[in-house]
């Protein structure tokens, strides 16, 4: 059991349905298993006894065999994430699913029990820093947040303030307008980080000048407690504890949320920078 999450188990769940590489299991169909693990929190049913508290693990069978049923796919692969996504979707109080799709009747033509596919998905808390110095910042700024309620996959949950501050990396230019986003999502961070680009590319971006001026830039923070580097992309951001326009919006809507790295919350961080630094730099 994942830490600090009650479960909600459904073992071997059969459902006839039509899927599979070849065309003969998509026309006489067969027989599938799945076994799922919602985390959630059970707390208040178990202790109002109220089901409207927790989530009815009936209504979620139904959900899976109908979708299974009406849909059809090669790969138990593709129907686990989309099994994993309808519940993540349909049911708010779940944070995290667990998916097997266990598939016995598979054409292999050797003796064997069952081929299987085990999915973990959930929902990440991640902080996106938003600027903009060109044009109707405001404007700009605002097509960032909405991009964010276009997908089901994404949830925005929080927006700061927007303040104007000067540049940051000694390009002159115009003053910045910055703010900071919370949001939870099902993307992995290199996806969401692929969409951010989207965004920004509909928003006119050129990545012309290293801290140059910008019509809209999308920069993710933090995502969980995640530290990672590719080439790509480095959670979390680089130097965001140096940034007061990071820092002063992180402190209004998320001033607990800790650093994964360096152990402070962003309050502590953004009290650190402007008592070491007066007002500190702007970007």
């Amino acid at each position: 059991m994942r830490r600090g999450q009650d479960e909600i188990r459904i073992d071997n769940l059969e459902v006839y349905a039509r899927h599979g590489v070849f065309p003969e299991e998509k026309k006489a169909g067969q027989t599938f298993y799945v076994n799922l693990v919602l985390y959630t929190n059970t707390r208040r049913a178990g202790r109002q006894d109220e089901l409207s508290l927790s989530t009815d693990y009936g209504a979620v069978c139904h959900l899976v065999t109908k979708w299974m049923q009406e849909h059809t796919y090669d790969l138990i692969e593709t129907v686990a994430e989309n099994v994993a996504e309808q519940i993540l979707f349909r049911y708010p109080l779940v944070h995290a699913v667990d998916v097997e799709i266990r598939k016995p009747q598979a054409p292999i033509g050797l003796p064997f029990e069952s081929v299987s596919v085990k999915i973990h998905r959930g929902w990440h808390r991640v902080y996106i820093a938003l600027g903009s110095n060109m044009g109707d910042r405001k404007k700009y700024l605002q097509a960032g947040v909405d991009a964010m309620k276009k997908r089901d996959d994404i949830r925005l949950k929080a927006v700061s303030s927007w303040r104007q501050t000067v540049p940051y990396g000694g390009v002159e230019q115009e003053d910045f307008l910055n703010g900071v986003m919370e949001v939870q999502t099902l993307l992995t961070p290199t996806e969401l980080l692929d969409y951010l680009h989207e965004v920004e590319q509909g928003a006119d971006r050129k990545r012309e000048i290293h801290w140059g001026p910008r019509t809209l830039d999308l920069d993710i923070l933090l995502y969980d407690d995640l530290v990672m580097e590719s080439e790509e992309l480095i959670i979390p951001h680089v130097d965001m504890q140096n940034r007061d326009f990071v820092l002063a919006p992180m402190e209004e809507i998320a001033g607990w949320v800790r650093h994964p790295i360096l152990g402070l919350t962003m309050g502590q961080l953004y009290a650190q920078l402007t008592s070491s630094r007066g007002k500190g730099k702007g970007k």
